[in-house]
Protein backbone atom coordinates (compact mmCIF):
# COMPACT_ATOMS: atom_id res chain seq x y z
CA UNK A 1 0.00 0.00 0.00
CA UNK A 2 1.25 3.72 -0.17
CA UNK A 3 2.60 4.57 3.07
CA UNK A 4 3.81 8.52 2.05
CA UNK A 5 3.28 10.66 -0.97
CA UNK A 6 4.97 14.06 -1.37
CA UNK A 7 4.55 16.75 -4.59
CA UNK A 8 6.92 19.70 -4.81
CA UNK A 9 6.58 22.61 -7.47
CA UNK A 10 4.00 20.58 -9.45
CA UNK A 11 1.02 23.31 -10.15
CA UNK A 12 -0.52 24.33 -6.93
CA UNK A 13 1.87 23.25 -5.07
CA UNK A 14 5.03 25.32 -5.05
CA UNK A 15 6.24 23.83 -1.88
CA UNK A 16 6.18 20.48 -0.59
CA UNK A 17 3.00 18.79 0.37
CA UNK A 18 2.83 15.08 1.91
CA UNK A 19 0.37 12.68 2.82
CA UNK A 20 1.07 10.43 5.39
CA UNK A 21 -1.12 7.31 5.73
CA UNK A 22 0.56 6.15 8.66
CA UNK A 23 -0.17 8.94 10.46
CA UNK A 24 -3.00 7.74 12.38
CA UNK A 25 -4.57 8.73 15.95
CA UNK A 26 -5.99 5.84 18.81
CA UNK A 27 -9.46 6.23 17.50
CA UNK A 28 -11.91 3.12 18.43
CA UNK A 29 -14.44 4.51 16.17
CA UNK A 30 -15.06 4.23 12.10
CA UNK A 31 -11.84 2.20 12.27
CA UNK A 32 -13.06 1.28 8.99
CA UNK A 33 -11.19 3.89 7.80
CA UNK A 34 -7.89 2.06 8.47
CA UNK A 35 -6.48 -1.26 6.67
CA UNK A 36 -2.96 -2.58 8.09
CA UNK A 37 -2.18 0.54 10.05
CA UNK A 38 -2.77 2.83 7.26
CA UNK A 39 -5.51 5.24 6.04
CA UNK A 40 -7.42 3.63 3.63
CA UNK A 41 -10.70 5.91 3.47
CA UNK A 42 -9.58 10.01 3.52
CA UNK A 43 -11.89 12.66 2.76
CA UNK A 44 -10.50 16.19 1.49
CA UNK A 45 -12.33 19.68 1.99
CA UNK A 46 -11.21 22.69 0.45
CA UNK A 47 -12.05 25.80 -1.39
CA UNK A 48 -12.10 26.26 -4.58
CA UNK A 49 -9.34 26.32 -6.28
CA UNK A 50 -7.01 25.26 -3.94
CA UNK A 51 -5.88 22.36 -6.35
CA UNK A 52 -7.67 19.21 -5.30
CA UNK A 53 -7.83 18.40 -8.68
CA UNK A 54 -4.48 18.62 -9.16
CA UNK A 55 -3.56 16.56 -6.03
CA UNK A 56 -5.49 13.53 -7.40
CA UNK A 57 -3.18 14.77 -10.91
CA UNK A 58 0.13 14.44 -8.97
CA UNK A 59 -0.40 11.19 -6.69
CA UNK A 60 -1.14 9.03 -9.82
CA UNK A 61 1.58 10.69 -11.84
CA UNK A 62 3.48 7.39 -10.67
CA UNK A 63 0.95 5.57 -13.50
CA UNK A 64 2.12 7.50 -16.57
CA UNK A 65 5.71 7.37 -16.18
CA UNK A 66 5.11 3.13 -15.29
CA UNK A 67 2.91 2.57 -18.03
CA UNK A 68 2.67 5.35 -20.32
CA UNK A 69 -0.89 5.98 -19.02
CA UNK A 70 -1.88 9.12 -20.67
CA UNK A 71 -4.44 10.27 -17.78
CA UNK A 72 -4.30 14.02 -16.92
CA UNK A 73 -0.98 14.25 -19.32
CA UNK A 74 -1.00 18.04 -20.82
CA UNK A 75 2.14 20.45 -21.56
CA UNK A 76 0.19 23.66 -21.15
CA UNK A 77 0.83 23.90 -17.69
CA UNK A 78 3.10 21.77 -15.53
CA UNK A 79 5.29 23.46 -13.01
CA UNK A 80 4.28 25.88 -10.61
CA UNK A 81 3.77 29.39 -11.52
CA UNK A 82 5.88 31.36 -8.99
CA UNK A 83 8.72 29.00 -8.63
CA UNK A 84 11.94 29.19 -9.84
CA UNK A 85 12.78 25.59 -9.79
CA UNK A 86 13.31 23.99 -13.39
CA UNK A 87 11.17 20.53 -12.82
CA UNK A 88 8.67 19.06 -10.15
CA UNK A 89 9.45 16.61 -7.89
CA UNK A 90 7.62 13.41 -6.97
CA UNK A 91 8.10 10.93 -4.42
CA UNK A 92 6.22 7.73 -3.45
CA UNK A 93 7.04 5.37 -0.15
CA UNK A 94 5.31 1.97 -0.31
CA UNK A 95 4.81 -0.73 2.11
CA UNK A 96 4.28 -4.39 1.12
CA UNK A 97 3.90 -6.89 3.64
CA UNK A 98 6.75 -5.20 5.42
CA UNK A 99 9.17 -4.32 2.43
CA UNK A 100 9.66 -0.82 1.88
CA UNK A 101 10.08 0.74 -1.35
CA UNK A 102 10.57 4.25 -2.54
CA UNK A 103 10.22 5.73 -5.66
CA UNK A 104 11.44 9.36 -6.89
CA UNK A 105 11.52 11.55 -10.07
CA UNK A 106 11.63 14.84 -11.03
CA UNK A 107 10.11 16.09 -14.59
CA UNK A 108 10.86 19.28 -16.49
CA UNK A 109 7.29 18.56 -17.97
CA UNK A 110 4.60 16.36 -18.18
CA UNK A 111 7.37 14.10 -20.83
CA UNK A 112 10.75 14.83 -19.61
CA UNK A 113 12.15 13.61 -16.77
CA UNK A 114 15.17 15.49 -15.46
CA UNK A 115 16.09 11.94 -12.64
CA UNK A 116 14.72 9.07 -10.96
CA UNK A 117 15.98 6.62 -8.26
CA UNK A 118 14.66 3.54 -6.22
CA UNK A 119 15.24 2.40 -2.82
CA UNK A 120 13.70 -0.86 -1.28
CA UNK A 121 14.27 -1.12 2.30
CA UNK A 122 17.02 1.84 2.29
CA UNK A 123 18.81 0.23 -0.23
CA UNK A 124 19.59 2.56 -3.42
CA UNK A 125 18.91 -0.18 -6.98
CA UNK A 126 19.57 2.26 -9.19
CA UNK A 127 20.04 6.46 -9.63
CA UNK A 128 19.68 7.74 -13.44
CA UNK A 129 20.66 11.45 -13.63
CA UNK A 130 19.10 11.80 -17.04
CA UNK A 131 20.07 15.82 -17.78
CA UNK A 132 23.58 15.18 -16.01
CA UNK A 133 24.11 11.55 -17.75
CA UNK A 134 25.00 9.80 -14.91
CA UNK A 135 23.69 6.36 -14.37
CA UNK A 136 24.39 3.99 -10.73
CA UNK A 137 22.88 0.56 -11.41
CA UNK A 138 25.33 -1.07 -8.84
CA UNK A 139 22.52 -2.82 -7.02
CA UNK A 140 20.09 -4.53 -9.57
CA UNK A 141 21.41 -7.84 -7.52
CA UNK A 142 19.10 -6.97 -4.67
CA UNK A 143 16.05 -7.35 -6.96
CA UNK A 144 17.50 -10.24 -9.15
CA UNK A 145 17.97 -8.34 -11.73
CA UNK A 146 20.95 -8.63 -11.95
CA UNK A 147 21.15 -9.91 -16.31
CA UNK A 148 19.52 -6.94 -17.50
CA UNK A 149 21.64 -5.37 -20.22
CA UNK A 150 22.31 -1.35 -18.34
CA UNK A 151 24.44 -0.75 -21.06
CA UNK A 152 21.63 -1.27 -23.73
CA UNK A 153 19.16 0.89 -22.12
CA UNK A 154 21.58 3.90 -21.57
CA UNK A 155 22.07 3.61 -25.71
CA UNK A 156 18.62 4.00 -26.35
CA UNK A 157 18.63 6.84 -24.49
CA UNK A 158 21.25 8.16 -26.43
CA UNK A 159 19.70 7.09 -29.84
CA UNK A 160 16.86 9.22 -28.57
CA UNK A 161 19.00 12.02 -29.00
CA UNK A 162 19.18 13.96 -32.25
CA UNK A 163 22.38 15.75 -33.80
CA UNK A 164 22.11 19.00 -31.47
CA UNK A 165 21.90 16.93 -28.65
CA UNK A 166 18.09 17.66 -28.00
CA UNK A 167 16.12 14.86 -25.84
CA UNK A 168 12.38 14.07 -27.63
CA UNK A 169 11.69 12.05 -24.13
CA UNK A 170 13.68 9.52 -21.64
CA UNK A 171 12.23 6.51 -21.00
CA UNK A 172 11.80 5.99 -16.96
CA UNK A 173 14.15 3.16 -16.18
CA UNK A 174 11.89 1.53 -13.89
CA UNK A 175 9.21 0.99 -16.65
CA UNK A 176 12.45 -0.39 -18.73
CA UNK A 177 13.60 -2.81 -15.76
CA UNK A 178 10.11 -4.12 -15.46
CA UNK A 179 9.30 -4.77 -18.68
CA UNK A 180 12.59 -6.42 -19.62
CA UNK A 181 13.41 -8.52 -16.54
CA UNK A 182 12.64 -11.95 -15.56
CA UNK A 183 11.12 -10.76 -12.22
CA UNK A 184 9.84 -13.93 -9.49
CA UNK A 185 6.06 -13.54 -9.27
CA UNK A 186 7.38 -12.39 -5.32
CA UNK A 187 8.89 -9.29 -6.79
CA UNK A 188 8.83 -6.47 -4.62
CA UNK A 189 8.38 -4.72 -7.95
CA UNK A 190 5.72 -6.96 -9.47
CA UNK A 191 4.05 -5.95 -6.35
CA UNK A 192 4.86 -2.00 -7.38
CA UNK A 193 3.47 -3.05 -10.73
CA UNK A 194 0.22 -4.96 -9.77
CA UNK A 195 -0.63 -1.55 -7.44
CA UNK A 196 -0.11 1.10 -9.92
CA UNK A 197 -1.31 -0.36 -12.45
CA UNK A 198 -5.13 -0.42 -10.42
CA UNK A 199 -4.25 3.30 -9.57
CA UNK A 200 -7.15 5.25 -10.98
CA UNK A 201 -8.55 9.12 -10.73
CA UNK A 202 -12.41 9.32 -11.42
CA UNK A 203 -14.12 12.79 -11.60
CA UNK A 204 -17.85 13.68 -11.34
CA UNK A 205 -17.84 15.26 -14.52
CA UNK A 206 -16.97 12.16 -16.27
CA UNK A 207 -20.69 11.29 -16.20
CA UNK A 208 -21.37 14.44 -18.07
CA UNK A 209 -18.73 14.64 -20.75
CA UNK A 210 -18.86 11.46 -21.73
CA UNK A 211 -23.25 10.90 -22.08
CA UNK A 212 -22.51 9.43 -25.72
CA UNK A 213 -24.38 6.02 -25.53
CA UNK A 214 -21.42 5.23 -27.70
CA UNK A 215 -18.89 5.65 -25.11
CA UNK A 216 -21.00 2.67 -23.08
CA UNK A 217 -21.34 -0.14 -26.05
CA UNK A 218 -18.38 -2.09 -24.76
CA UNK A 219 -19.72 -2.12 -21.37
CA UNK A 220 -23.35 -2.67 -22.29
CA UNK A 221 -22.21 -5.97 -23.27
CA UNK A 222 -21.04 -7.15 -20.16
CA UNK A 223 -24.40 -6.11 -19.41
CA UNK A 224 -25.84 -9.08 -21.51
CA UNK A 225 -25.19 -11.17 -18.55
CA UNK A 226 -28.17 -11.10 -16.73
CA UNK A 227 -26.25 -11.40 -13.63
CA UNK A 228 -24.41 -8.64 -13.85
CA UNK A 229 -27.50 -6.22 -15.01
CA UNK A 230 -29.04 -7.37 -11.80
CA UNK A 231 -25.74 -6.43 -9.92
CA UNK A 232 -25.76 -2.71 -11.79
CA UNK A 233 -29.64 -2.95 -10.35
CA UNK A 234 -28.93 -3.69 -6.76
CA UNK A 235 -26.04 -1.17 -6.77
CA UNK A 236 -28.67 1.51 -7.50
CA UNK A 237 -31.21 0.19 -4.91
CA UNK A 238 -28.27 0.32 -2.60
CA UNK A 239 -27.52 4.24 -3.18
CA UNK A 240 -31.24 4.73 -3.15
CA UNK A 241 -32.64 4.66 -6.37
CA UNK A 242 -35.19 2.10 -6.78
CA UNK A 243 -35.36 0.55 -9.84
CA UNK A 244 -35.51 -2.34 -12.52
CA UNK A 245 -33.53 -2.34 -15.36
CA UNK A 246 -33.80 -4.12 -18.87
CA UNK A 247 -31.04 -4.71 -21.71
CA UNK A 248 -32.73 -4.97 -24.96
CA UNK A 249 -30.72 -5.68 -28.13
CA UNK A 250 -32.00 -4.00 -31.24
CA UNK A 251 -32.28 -5.25 -35.02
CA UNK A 252 -29.45 -2.76 -35.87
CA UNK A 253 -27.11 -4.51 -33.11
CA UNK A 254 -27.46 -1.43 -30.07
CA UNK A 255 -27.87 -2.12 -27.15
CA UNK A 256 -30.37 -0.01 -25.46
CA UNK A 257 -30.57 0.48 -21.20
CA UNK A 258 -34.02 0.91 -20.03
CA UNK A 259 -36.07 1.60 -16.94
CA UNK A 260 -38.82 -0.94 -16.63
CA UNK A 261 -42.18 0.57 -15.75
CA UNK A 262 -45.68 0.11 -17.39
CA UNK A 263 -43.73 0.99 -20.57
CA UNK A 264 -39.53 0.78 -21.26
CA UNK A 265 -38.13 4.37 -20.22
CA UNK A 266 -35.12 5.03 -22.05
CA UNK A 267 -32.14 5.27 -19.54
CA UNK A 268 -29.92 7.89 -20.44
CA UNK A 269 -33.05 10.44 -22.05
CA UNK A 270 -34.81 10.11 -18.17
CA UNK A 271 -31.44 9.63 -15.67
CA UNK A 272 -30.71 12.31 -13.56
CA UNK A 273 -27.31 13.76 -13.62
CA UNK A 274 -26.60 12.11 -9.83
CA UNK A 275 -28.20 8.71 -11.50
CA UNK A 276 -25.57 9.25 -14.22
CA UNK A 277 -22.57 9.85 -12.33
CA UNK A 278 -23.48 6.65 -10.11
CA UNK A 279 -23.56 4.54 -14.05
CA UNK A 280 -20.23 6.08 -14.40
CA UNK A 281 -18.54 5.13 -11.51
CA UNK A 282 -20.20 1.74 -11.80
CA UNK A 283 -18.61 1.10 -15.33
CA UNK A 284 -15.33 2.76 -14.04
CA UNK A 285 -15.12 0.41 -11.32
CA UNK A 286 -17.65 -2.74 -11.32
CA UNK A 287 -16.59 -4.71 -14.45
CA UNK A 288 -12.98 -5.08 -13.01
CA UNK A 289 -11.53 -8.38 -12.39
CA UNK A 290 -8.73 -7.52 -10.33
CA UNK A 291 -10.05 -5.13 -7.27
CA UNK A 292 -8.71 -0.99 -7.49
CA UNK A 293 -5.63 -0.29 -4.94
CA UNK A 294 -5.78 3.35 -5.24
CA UNK A 295 -8.81 5.30 -5.80
CA UNK A 296 -8.99 9.21 -6.60
CA UNK A 297 -12.78 10.53 -6.30
CA UNK A 298 -12.90 14.15 -7.58
CA UNK A 299 -15.92 16.10 -5.86
CA UNK A 300 -17.70 12.65 -6.00
CA UNK A 301 -20.71 14.15 -4.81
CA UNK A 302 -20.92 16.91 -7.04
CA UNK A 303 -24.38 15.47 -8.46
CA UNK A 304 -25.49 13.39 -5.46
CA UNK A 305 -28.03 14.22 -2.28
CA UNK A 306 -25.85 14.28 1.00
CA UNK A 307 -27.76 10.81 1.89
CA UNK A 308 -26.33 9.30 -1.47
CA UNK A 309 -22.86 10.75 -0.70
CA UNK A 310 -22.97 8.69 2.82
CA UNK A 311 -24.17 5.60 1.35
CA UNK A 312 -21.11 5.64 -1.52
CA UNK A 313 -18.45 5.77 1.38
CA UNK A 314 -20.47 2.83 3.21
CA UNK A 315 -20.18 1.13 0.21
CA UNK A 316 -16.46 1.19 -0.47
CA UNK A 317 -15.95 0.90 2.98
CA UNK A 318 -17.78 -2.63 2.62
CA UNK A 319 -16.80 -3.62 -1.41
CA UNK A 320 -13.13 -2.49 -0.76
CA UNK A 321 -11.84 -2.58 2.55
CA UNK A 322 -8.21 -2.30 1.47
CA UNK A 323 -8.10 -0.11 -1.18
CA UNK A 324 -7.12 3.67 -0.53
CA UNK A 325 -10.08 5.81 -1.18
CA UNK A 326 -9.51 9.64 -1.34
CA UNK A 327 -12.54 11.50 -1.90
CA UNK A 328 -12.68 15.29 -2.32
CA UNK A 329 -15.94 17.30 -1.17
CA UNK A 330 -17.67 20.56 -0.37
CA UNK A 331 -20.06 19.27 1.56
CA UNK A 332 -19.29 19.04 5.45
CA UNK A 333 -22.57 16.96 5.78
CA UNK A 334 -20.29 14.24 5.79
CA UNK A 335 -18.10 15.72 8.38
CA UNK A 336 -18.87 13.29 10.86
CA UNK A 337 -17.57 11.03 13.39
CA UNK A 338 -20.46 8.62 12.49
CA UNK A 339 -18.82 8.05 8.68
CA UNK A 340 -15.25 9.41 9.41
CA UNK A 341 -12.86 10.32 11.43
CA UNK A 342 -10.76 13.12 12.33
CA UNK A 343 -7.24 11.56 11.37
CA UNK A 344 -8.81 10.94 8.31
CA UNK A 345 -10.58 14.61 7.46
CA UNK A 346 -8.24 16.45 5.83
CA UNK A 347 -8.38 20.19 4.74
CA UNK A 348 -6.73 21.67 1.51
CA UNK A 349 -5.30 25.26 2.41
CA UNK A 350 -5.26 28.00 -0.61
CA UNK A 351 -1.40 27.60 0.37
CA UNK A 352 -0.96 24.36 -0.79
CA UNK A 353 -1.01 22.69 2.86
CA UNK A 354 -2.54 19.58 3.84
CA UNK A 355 -3.55 19.07 7.77
CA UNK A 356 -5.72 16.40 9.49
CA UNK A 357 -8.83 17.95 11.48
CA UNK A 358 -7.16 16.41 14.46
CA UNK A 359 -4.30 18.68 13.98
CA UNK A 360 -5.63 21.27 13.28
CA UNK A 361 -6.97 22.43 16.30
CA UNK A 362 -5.58 22.63 20.04
CA UNK A 363 -8.89 20.43 21.20
CA UNK A 364 -8.35 16.93 21.38
CA UNK A 365 -11.27 16.18 19.11
CA UNK A 366 -13.25 12.80 20.75
CA UNK A 367 -15.80 10.70 18.92
CA UNK A 368 -19.07 13.24 20.31
CA UNK A 369 -17.50 16.16 18.83
CA UNK A 370 -19.85 17.89 15.70
CA UNK A 371 -17.28 18.31 13.47
CA UNK A 372 -19.13 19.49 10.79
CA UNK A 373 -20.03 22.80 13.23
CA UNK A 374 -16.78 23.47 14.33
CA UNK A 375 -15.48 23.47 10.74
CA UNK A 376 -18.66 25.79 10.05
CA UNK A 377 -18.07 28.29 13.03
CA UNK A 378 -14.31 28.78 12.01
CA UNK A 379 -12.61 26.70 14.26
CA UNK A 380 -9.90 25.24 11.53
CA UNK A 381 -10.09 28.32 9.64
CA UNK A 382 -6.30 29.45 10.39
CA UNK A 383 -5.63 25.83 7.88
CA UNK A 384 -8.06 27.14 4.94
Amino acid sequence: MLKRFTVRNYKNFKNEVTIDFSNTAAYQFSTDCIYDGLISKMLIYGRNATGKTNLGRALTDIRYTMFNVPGFISDNVFLNADSKEESAVFSYEFDFEGQKLVYEYARFSTRELQWEKLLIDDIKIFDCDFALKRYDFDNLEYVHAETVNADRYIQSLEAGEDAEGIVESKLPFLRWLVSNSALKNDSVLIKLSHYVGRMTVISAGNAMRFRSRRIYDGFFETLENDDKLRDLEDFFNTMGIECNLILEKLPDGDRVLYFSHEKLVPFFDTASSGTLALFDLYRRLMPSVREPSFIYLDEFDAFYHYEMAENVIKFFKKKYPRCQVIMTSHNTNLMTNRLMRPDCLFILSRSGTLTALCNATERELREGHNLEKMYISGEFEQYE
